[in-house]
């Protein structure tokens, strides 16, 4: 059991850092070439590639190579439930946050 909980947890670190949710938003749209990538987060393209294989490593991102290329893409498409159910969490936070202000 601790070791599936430790497998899980290396998934949720993997997407837990601002620049990688950066690239799975790029990589909800769709494949894309690091050479997409990097411009598009506004990062060096070394500190991006380090991002993507964490990601790979983690199993959430799958790798081509297309001639020259390096193309990235979503391998669980599921992480984007993830990102969206932690979006919902925020908004639900900020509400009672605001509903709390308004009372007081």
């Amino acid at each position: 059991m601790s070791e599936i909980l430790a497998a899980r947890a290396d998934i949720l670190k993997a997407i837990a850092q601002p620049t990688r949710l950066k690239i799975i938003e790029i990589l909800r749209e769709g494949e894309r070439c690091v050479c997409e990538i990097f411009p598009a987060i506004d990062e060096e393209q070394s500190n991006t590639s380090r991002h993507l294989n964490i990601m790979q490593n983690s199993g959430i991102l799958g790798r081509r190579k297309a001639g020259l290329k390096i193309m990235y893409r979503l391998k669980h498409p599921e992480v984007l439930e993830i990102i969206d159910l932690a979006s919902v969490i925020l908004k639900k936070e900020i509400h009672s946050k605001n509903d709390f202000l308004h009372a007081v």
